[in-house]
This record gives C-alpha cells, sequence and structure tokens, in this order.
C-alpha cells in the first residue's frame, strides 16, 4: 500500500485484522448480554441480578475496551504521539472504571448473601489482573503522560509497559474463560456434559473471548504492523516539554 504525503504506509492486511477483532468483540459482548438476558434473567443493582453486574463489565471493561486500548498505536499511525498516548490512557481509564462497577456489584452481591469471597482460582486471578491493571496504568501515566519521566527512563521502561501490558490483557482474557466455566458448573451441574442450551451458548461465548484476545495479540506481535518512527517523532514525543535528550523514540 503506498503512502501519501509522507504518511506511513498502512500494511495491507492489518486493517481486516483489527476489523475481525472488533467483530469478535462486540459479538463477544453482545453474546455475554444474550447469554444473561436468557438464562440468567438480565442485569439490575438489586437482588439475584445483581451477579449479573459483574460479568457484563468485565467483557467489556477487562477484555474489549482493554483490547482496543492496545491496538491504539496499530490503528492511529500518522496521528501525533501525544494524541495517540491520550487515546490510549483515556481507553484504560473507561475500562478501569467500568470493572470497578463490576467488581464492587459482586462483593456487594457476596456480602448481601453471605458467600464468601475470593476462594475460588477465578477469583484469585481476576484481583491479580485488576490489581496488575491499575498498577500498569498508574505507572504508564507516570512515564509517559505525566511530565518529569526523562525521555532515557521512559525508552528503558517502555518494554516492560508493552510486555506487562499484553501479559495482563491475556490474564484477564484467562480469568473470564474461567469464570464462565464456574458459573456454568455451579448453575447446571452434571447437565452442563448434556449439552444444555446455556452451555452451548456459554461454549461460544468462551470460544469468541478466545478468539478476540488470540486476534489482539496477533496483531500486536507483527513487528511489521508497529506504529513506524516518524522524522518528526522527537518532536511528538514531546509531553507536557519536558523531553531534553536523546534520539527520536521507537515506536509502540
Amino acid at each position: 500500500m503506498e503512502s501519501h504525503a509522507g504518511l506511513a504506509a498502512t500494511p495491507r492486511a492489518l486493517p481486516y485484522y483489527v476489523a475481525f477483532s472488533q467483530l469478535l468483540g462486540l459479538i463477544a459482548v453482545a453474546t455475554t448480554g444474550a447469554w444473561l438476558g436468557l438464562y440468567r434473567g438480565g442485569i439490575a443493582w438489586q437482588g439475584v441480578l445483581q451477579f449479573n453486574v459483574h460479568p457484563l463489565c468485565m467483557v467489556i471493561g477487562l477484555i474489549f475496551l482493554q483490547g482496543d486500548a492496545l491496538l491504539v498505536y496499530r490503528v492511529f499511525r500518522n496521528e501525533t504521539k501525544r494524541t495517540t498516548k491520550v487515546l490510549h490512557g483515556l481507553l484504560h481509564v473507561f475500562a478501569f472504571i467500568i470493572a470497578l462497577v463490576g467488581l464492587v456489584a459482586v462483593f456487594d452481591y457476596h456480602r448481601k448473601k453471605g458467600y464468601a469471597d475470593l476462594y475460588s482460582l477465578h477469583s484469585w486471578c481476576g484481583i491479580l489482573a485488576f490489581v496488575l491493571y491499575f498498577v500498569q496504568w498508574l505507572v504508564g501515566f507516570g512515564f509517559f503522560l505525566f511530565p518529569g519521566a526523562s525521555f532515557s527512563l521512559r525508552s528503558r521502561y517502555r518494554p516492560q509497559h508493552i510486555f506487562f501490558g499484553a501479559t495482563i490483557f491475556l490474564l484477564a482474557v484467562g480469568t473470564a474463560l474461567l469464570g464462565l466455566k464456574e458459573a456454568l458448573l455451579f448453575k447446571l451441574g452434571a447437565k452442563y456434559s448434556t449439552f444444555e442450551p446455556e452451555g452451548v451458548l456459554a461454549n461460544m461465548l468462551g470460544l469468541l473471548l478466545a478468539g478476540f484476545g488470540v486476534t489482539v495479540l496477533y496483531i500486536l506481535t507483527r513487528a511489521d504492523w508497529k506504529r513506524p518512527p516518524q522524522a518528526e517523532e522527537q518532536a511528538l514525543s514531546m509531553d507536557f516539554k519536558t523531553l531534553t535528550e536523546g534520539d527520536s523514540p521507537s515506536s509502540q
């Protein structure tokens, strides 16, 4: 694909993979809503339906929106680095807030019902993913958006930031799959093995979540699909005018 007026060319296959990831993500969110509506009574903040707020918020926040935040640097290839960083950070903020609502919902539901907290592998992985996500955002904000961090320090931290971002996303997807299986076993028990309609739909949801995660990670790990360095990168990446040393930063 040819570039225009000095703009970086977009790899030919990249838009199709991004579109496919969005299709999978949106269908996964819709399927989550359908599962909760058809077989779990819908969602509400009061009563037994409060629990259903948890899976919906986690799929939207820690999976779909987090995945989209990771793709920002692949999709927006010619916008200024600061604009892209702000969009990346805002998507993570929205994901965190929605996930926080889901977390509060399940703890509040357990408290009202007198159920135990944090005893399952799903809950342990979920708390770990949420805490790491929050810490990752705080550290990322401190290094890349908040004034003060030098360019050399940012450059040394960037590979760790990228690695932990992908790792937390993968952990979130795995945790969702654990929670989905746990919810099915609690309700269906032995009937799960008889191909109950709810079990089949939930299994399809699990495949959609896994497919979305794999597609996002594939896009992120294609070295030739990374945001390319630009001639004006050093000037564009001077977040709040704190960049005073070094060469132009490499792309994420």
